[in-house]
């Protein structure tokens, strides 16, 4: 569940297409699991089974409003045509800094984007400086015509490495044709059905993954030389298995370069003993008359994971370092280069509760583990905050090599500095009841400044700050904080220059901004540096939103009670108001919660979005409340770490007690109370109306759920639930188990794609199969065929959401009170 890290971004489709790149580091910061935000994505249902209404309750719902187009303030109501045609969706330039060795100590803010069918070469000292590296999106070879896909310049901007022919595997991950295309047009290839290919820091070569093997291609020459040989459907080499690429690095990338290009260090995986799920494919690939079987190792709670180990491959003598872990079931969490020679490498136990920070010097045959941690019985690990390296500078009071990490400080998450590299000690660098959630982001040698993004305002806002590694604890604001807002940052090799992308709450926009120059008074957004140009500013959206009547989120901190220990219990919340809201009605509104709710997540932040749920709080006259429960986060680890062995339980007394708070408001309607969630917010959505029993939702929509945590994949449950074979109790009472529970609801609906890799469609056959033993009826079911865990294969998507509002409509007619 990496995508559905710390927020969950389900409610913005048409975001997420078009910012993943920027939102990377934001919304999977989005987490101290690792992310993320988070499945972003959405599910549908077919209704089954549904009665007409009976002529004694035809007069009950003769009342129910019938829909208007138009508010009564003259604006429109939002609609799901105007969402689809992108009428709302604000859209993002993706740019890529050249990180050049140059590039950092002389920062000339040179990056590279894709603008007028061409990628180009641009400055943010001028705007109106470019310089095409490659025309248009296609490339002749051989007198065959190919379409750029994918585009990666070396680090010299001479070349440039093409892909071609992708096709997609899982989430992070693809194959594809690559080429070198140079400025003067010239064309070389260098193999179909690569999975991934990386510059060397000096541009003389490229790393790269064939068939789970790693080579090195030389530019100059040509020549391949094979650094393994091993690699097989089994052993993977430099690229990470499944369960690495989902929940560990989010990303297809498991080789890693050395700062001058003479070492590469790369992951090796051992699926050998990993369990196989089978996925079945109707329509997609080769399926004919039978079905094609897609066989994955995928490790369940309890069973086999991968081994894996750390490589050091030397490029001048060809020669390769192996380095194991104490035990078979280590998982690496990150790896990261921090001197020319030394090499970290975080791992934890499978159960993530012990972690430890291993330095590997590759010139020799020794290793120091300077740090070892208990992380007790709730992990703090975020394979979202990313080590960076701190090169020395005696001038700048940078005396040795060092590194930037994030630590757990008083349950929160913040900066720590090491130096020299096997320092047992660190600085810290920032404290307080506030998390650091992306970061280090950018670092400026020459100002000695670490930029990150963090909750110090507010826990449902993300602003950019940065602390001074000779001045540590003395945290300055880089944007406004006086507004409310959620920002994310990208910044240039040196860290003078970021682009800065604003995201919310209100029309999102980018801009480059100078961190060494003055501010400018008359620009929004920073507060330290100069605002250079921008480059999104989405005029037309902002144009769009006056024309309409918009239910804009409004935040709350709710009040649950206490707990059992007496503790106030306090969430993030907000709500969405119907248009023409008039609370002097009684009995009148329809409430519809949306919920996530994983472990570390977010949903309830400040961001920009006009998408599904204002269409329902339109079309259904309905009240839209979303809850971030216990074991959320940025709420600190007393809040968070509750939901240890017992997944459910808190999550799902949260959303009820807020629901019982709507209940009691004189113009809600307690007929009409639904929740809907996908992922571990399908899960979520069952729990509760497992543990409400009909009391106080009426109606839940589970898309993709998880339904027996000892189904789902070990790395993501183990951390939460422990092993099942030292908490087969709580394994028990997490599963969605209580079928009399969920009859005494009015109805609810399952929907799952046949062919997700991540939560198996098993999840939602086992527990149909229970439902029919137990003789319960009140339930509806839709399978998508072919889609995976993101509902999208043949139009799937709209179908979903189409379904779902029809879906809902008709529950809060009264259509399915009589079963």
């Amino acid at each position: 569940m990496s995508e559905v890290l710390k927020y969950s971004l389900h409610d913005f489709e048409q975001v997420d297409d078009e910012y993943k790149d920027y939102n990377n580091r934001l919304v999977q910061s989005v987490s101290k699991i690792g992310l993320l935000l988070v499945a972003l994505v959405w599910g549908s249902f077919l209704l089954i089974n549904t009665l007409p209404l009976k002529g004694e309750l035809t007069a009950r719902f003769r009342g129910t409003p019938s829909y208007k187009a138009v508010a009564s303030n003259g604006l429109f109501k939002v609609t799901y045509e105007a969402v689809r045609n992108g009428t709302f969706a604000p859209t993002y330039q993706e740019i890529n800094w050249v990180k050049s060795e140059d590039q950092v100590f002389n920062d000339k803010g040179l990056f590279i984007t894709y603008i007028d069918d061409a990628y180009t070469l641009k400055s943010a000292f001028d705007e109106s400086f470019a310089r095409v590296l490659s025309n248009g999106n296609a490339f002749t070879y051989k007198e065959n015509n190919y379409t750029i896909e994918d585009f990666s310049n070396a680090p010299n901007l001479v070349r440039s490495i093409v892909v071609t022919n992708k096709v997609k595997n899982w989430r992070h991950s693809s194959f594809g044709s690559y080429y070198i295309l140079d400025v003067a047009g010239n064309v070389n290839f260098i193999g179909d059905d690569i999975s991934l290919a990386v510059w060397s820091p000096d541009s003389e070569r490229i790393a790269y993954v064939k068939d789970n093997n790693v080579y090195l291609y030389t530019v100059e020459d040509g020549q391949v030389k094979a650094v393994t040989s091993d690699g097989s459907e089994e052993i993977f080499n430099g690229r990470p298995d499944w369960v690495y690429e989902e929940e560990i690095f989010g990303n297809s990338i498991a080789l890693w370069w050395s700062p001058k290009g003479d070492y590469i260090s790369f992951l090796k995986s051992d699926e050998s003993s990993v369990e196989t799920y089978p996925i079945n494919l109707y329509k997609k690939g080769d399926a004919g008359q039978y079905p094609e079987t897609i066989n994955i190792k995928y490790p369940k709670s309890g069973n086999n994971i991968p081994v894996s180990s750390l490589c050091f491959y030397e490029v001048a003598t060809g020669t390769t370092k192996q380095m194991s872990f104490d035990n078979d079931t280590s998982i690496v969490l990150e790896v990261k280069w921090v001197s020319d020679r030394d090499f970290l490498v975080k791992s934890v136990d499978r159960t993530s509760a012990n972690l430890s920070m291993i330095i590997q010097d590759v010139s020799e045959d020794v290793f120091t583990t300077p740090r070892r941690l208990n992380l007790g019985s709730y992990s703090s690990w975020d394979p979202n905050s990313y080590v960076m390296r701190i090169p020395k500078d005696p001038k700048r009071s940078r005396k040795y090599d060092g590194y930037v990490d994030v630590t757990t400080v008083n349950g929160r998450d913040h900066l720590v500095y090491y130096s020299p590299v096997r320092s047992p000690t660190p600085l810290l660098l920032t404290n307080g009841d506030w998390d650091v959630t992306s970061g280090p982001i950018g670092f400026d040698p020459d100002l000695n400044r670490v930029y990150f993004i963090s909750t110090k305002k507010s826990s449902v806002e993300r602003h950019l700050y940065y602390v001074q590694l000779d001045n540590p604890l003395e945290v300055k604001e880089v944007t406004d904080t006086s507004k409310d807002g959620v920002y994310s940052a990208k910044f240039s090799a040196g860290g003078r220059f970021a682009l800065l992308t604003y995201l919310g709450p209100n029309v999102p926009y980018q801009k480059l901004i100078d961190l060494r120059s003055n501010p400018d008074d008359t620009v929004t957004g920073n507060v330290i540096g100069e605002t250079l140009y921008y480059l999104k500013e989405n005029k037309a959206v902002a144009a769009n939103l006056q024309r309409y009547s918009i239910s804009y989120p409004k935040f709350h901190e709710l009040d649950l009670g206490e707990d059992e220990h007496g503790r106030k219990i306090t969430v993030n919340s907000y709500e969405c108001l119907p248009p023409d809201f008039d609370p002097s009605l009684k009995n009148h509104y329809p409430v519809f919660f949306y919920t996530y709710g994983g472990p570390g997540s977010q949903t309830a932040i400040k961001t920009f979005s006009v998408s599904f749920h204002q269409v329902v709080a339109a079309r259904l006259n309905a009240i839209i409340v979303v809850v971030d429960g216990r074991g959320t986060g940025f709420k600190g680890d007393d809040f968070s770490t509750v939901i240890y062995e017992r997944l459910g339980d808190y999550e799902a007394r949260d959303q009820i007690a807020a629901a019982k708070l709507y209940a009691g408001m004189p113009y809600v309607d307690k007929s009409k109370i639904s929740i809907w969630g996908w992922s571990y917010g399908g899960y979520l959505t069952l729990k509760t109306l497992e543990k409400d029993a009909g009391n106080t939702f009426n109606y839940g929509m589970a898309v993709a759920p998880v339904t027996d945590w000892r189904l789902y994949n070990s790395i993501y449950t183990e951390r939460y639930m422990n092993l099942p074979q030292k908490n087969p109790l709580g394994y028990e009472i997490s599963k969605v188990h209580n079928m009399t529970a969920l009859a005494n609801v009015t109805r609810f609906l399952l929907v799952h794609g046949t062919a997700d890799d991540n939560v198996h469609i098993q999840h939602t056959l086992n527990l149909i199969d229970d439902l029919t033993v137990a003789g319960v009826r009140n339930y509806d079911t839709l399978f998508f065929t072919d889609s995976s865990h993101s509902i999208k294969f043949h139009n799937a998507n709209s179908v979903l959401f189409d379904r779902l509002l029809d879906w809902m409509e008709k529950a809060y007619r009264g259509n399915y009170l009589i079963r």
